[in-house]
Parts: structure tokens; sequence; C-alpha cells
């Protein structure tokens, strides 16, 4: 029970990696408050079944006001903010000369925007209690490039997430750094976990061909995705801020 007693928010615990988040913080004792477009009212109850004090706060990551409201909600629930995961994101799909502009805003305004809006909101009351956990997800497509390649197969760009979804995550990773410098003399920890392909539903029409690319040989699973945010979460994690945690079956290592 590594985070008996901490409040988390979860965003995007709608989805799959989300949902994974929950669950597994629920295991280590966390309370939490669960943020999605979309109310997930099947897993507050499944995961208030087992102890956990829950609540589900319908939340667009994109609007301001939500945000702060999500982070006013939790306050009000639990007393406090422990700690914030960012999960939610969205995907973007084909090749740069195809790719509307109103597309690419879309894009960073749920991965990069939400993100920056969710962290904002928890600062101050994370400096009050000189305390907080914030873990960014981003993309192993911020570091290598994506895993088409089109020089092979231009048909691979197609099913395979694309250079605004790689330039969000980037924004994720460079957001990271800069808070957690920001943020360390208040007993903040800021890090980000990068997964590589993960069976959910952004990857269904990942190309089978790029399989081959990941040592491991497989897709990771979102739970192994959220032991890792787990780990940051922790106490026991303290002198470990500004790291960009690979979850990639070997595909990359820095």
């Amino acid at each position: 029970m590594r985070l008996a007693g901490r409040a988390a928010i979860i965003t995007g615990a709608g989805g799959g990696i989300g949902g994974a988040v929950a669950r597994a913080f629920a295991a280590e004792g966390a309370d939490l408050c669960l943020a999605d477009l979309k109310a997930a009212p099947q897993l507050a109850t499944e995961l208030a079944a087992h102890g956990r004090r829950v609540i589900d706060v319908p939340t667009d990551v994109t609007q301001q006001a939500a945000v702060k409201a999500l982070a006013r909600a939790t306050i009000d629930a639990f007393g406090k903010v422990d700690i914030l995961v960012n999960v939610a994101g969205t995907v973007s799909f084909g090749a740069a000369e195809s790719l509307a502009a109103d597309e690419w805003d879309r894009v960073l305004a749920v991965n990069l925007k939400g993100t920056f809006l969710a962290c904002q909101a928890v600062i101050e009351v994370m400096r009050r209690q000189k305390y907080g956990r914030i873990v960014n997800i981003g993309s192993i497509l911020a570091k290598n490039g994506g895993n088409a390649r089109p020089w092979l197969d231009r048909g691979e760009q197609t099913n395979a997430a694309n250079v605004a979804y790689g330039a969000s995550k980037a924004g994720v990773h460079a957001l990271t750094l800069f808070l957690a410098r920001e943020l360390a003399a208040d007993g903040i920890t800021v890090n980000a976990v990068a997964p590589g392909p993960i069976e959910s539903a952004m990857t269904r029409n990942f190309p089978e061909r790029l399989r081959s690319l990941i040592p491991a040989g497989r897709k990771g699973s979102a739970d192994e995705v959220a032991q890792a945010c787990v780990f940051l979460a922790t106490e026991s994690s303290g002198y470990i801020t500004a790291e960009i945690l690979d979850v990639n079956g070997g595909m990359w290592g820095d």
C-alpha cells in the first residue's frame, strides 16, 4: 500500500491506460479523482468497492475553467492533491503533407495544452503542502521521429501516429523538464513515462510489420505503463525528477 492516504487525480481515466493507472493506484491505497470527457461510473464503482474513496468528475482538459474546477473538486473531496497523472490524450494518423491545420490544433490542445493546464491547476495546492508527484504521459514518438518507415513504404505512415502527435508529446517532455526545475524546491517531483507501442484503442491499427522493430517482440500492456506511474508517484521516488522513463520493450534507449 505504497500510496495509502494519498489523493490522486487521473486524467484520461476512461481510457485503457488511464483505467489501468487508476486501478493500480487504488490497489496501492490511493483515493482517486477520475477525470475524462465522459463520466466513468463503472470504474468508480469498481474502485469504491475495494474501499477507496472515489469521485468521478467529467472534464474537458482543453478548457482552463473545467480543469480548475477539477482541482477544486478534488480538494473539496479529499482536502488535498498529492498526485496528478496526466493520461488524457488523443492520436492522429497520416502524412504531414495532408495534415489539416485544425487537426494539428486539436491534437496539441488535448495532449500538450491539456497536460499543462492540469499541471498548472495543482501547483498551488502542492506548493502549500510542500509535497507533490506529477507524472505525465509522453511517448517514444517524441524521441524517435515516428515508428513508420516511409522511405521503405509510404503506406506505413497511414496507420502510424503522425507529426502532430509526436510534436505534442515532445512538448509534454519539455514541459516535464521545465516544471521539474521550477517546482523541485517545493518538494514536488515532475516526471514522465514515455511508452512505446501499447495494446490499446490507439494502436489497434499498428502495422504488424512494425512489430519486428520491438526487441521484446510484443506490444506493451497498459498495466506495465501503470506500474511505472505508480513507482514515480511513491514517496520512495522523491529524488527522481525531470526523468523521462521509457517503457518501450527496447525500441529506444537514452
